[in-house]
């Protein structure tokens, strides 16, 4: 048996004395698209931060494809076969879509730090920003500066490039956070034919995109994974219902059904 795309091992982070992640443990199997929901400061990003070498865990273990990742730096991880997107579009807005998606292909491509090479000839480069262009649906956007694009847009640029670099484990942050019913919708079955293949986890508000994209959904409440499972089981979980997803769905029933006359 293979081992686990991600894994968590009694993981912690303390900052100063407040511990932020007490004990997480979490499996993640290749090909899996994992969703991690709980409420505002239950440790979601700190555990993407985590996962991906932004923070230094302060005991524990962190596991891509068995191998042991926690204490490495960001870009050693990505080197591996990791990479994430942020809340936050993180963009060259003065390049162009093309050129965004190419940066992100250089590596990939076998092209390292070679500054004698013109781009226009790297043959194997451009066909594959080319293609990941074409997969986020900006082909009519190609030589728009990134500055330019719509948020949507934005958000679709950000999981190009995300996937240029030909990482088989994704971490996205929020990815339809701020977008309307619509382009959320279109996001999701983005997200879904992007990732094909790959291993995916999401932290995600939208009970609705949870729902409906994930396989599995992990619930951290207070820095601690207490539930791991399919969207159906997790849902009828009582200590998830509790803790978290209750209120959620009421509030969210509440929203959608409007105002009472």
């Amino acid at each position: 048996m293979s081992a686990p795309a991600v894994e968590l091992v009694d993981l912690r982070k303390s900052f100063g004395k407040t511990e932020i992640i007490r004990g997480a443990n979490l499996r993640v199997q290749p090909g899996e698209r994992v969703a991690i929901i709980g409420p505002n400061g239950a440790g979601k990003s700190t555990l993407f931060n985590l996962i991906s070498g932004r923070f230094e865990p302060t005991s524990g273990e962190v596991r891509l494809h068995g191998e042991r990742i926690d204490g490495k730096l960001p870009f050693e991880i990505n080197r591996r076969g990791l990479a994430r997107s942020f809340q936050v579009s993180n963009l060259f807005t003065r390049l162009s879509v093309f050129e965004n998606i190419r940066c992100a292909a250089l590596w990939a491509s076998g092209h390292r730090y070679e500054f004698w090479k013109f781009l226009s000839r790297l043959t194997d480069t451009n066909d594959r920003a080319e293609r990941v262009v074409e997969m986020i649906g900006l082909a009519r956007r190609r030589d728009a500066l990134a500055m330019n694009l719509t948020y949507a847009e934005q958000r679709a640029l950000e999981i190009g490039i995300t996937i240029a670099g030909g990482a088989d484990v994704i971490l996205l942050d929020e990815p339809t956070a701020g977008m309307s019913k619509s382009e959320t919708k279109h996001f999701i079955e983005l997200i879904r034919d992007v990732t094909v293949g790959k291993t995916l986890l999401t932290v995600e508000h939208d009970m609705g995109v949870v729902f409906g994209l994930a396989d599995k959904i992990a619930v951290v409440v207070y820095g601690e994974v207490i539930a791991f499972d399919t969207p159906e089981a997790v849902r009828a979980n009582a200590r998830v219902q509790e803790a978290y997803l209750g209120s959620v769905l009421a509030d969210q029933q509440a929203a959608e059904a409007g105002p009472h006359p």
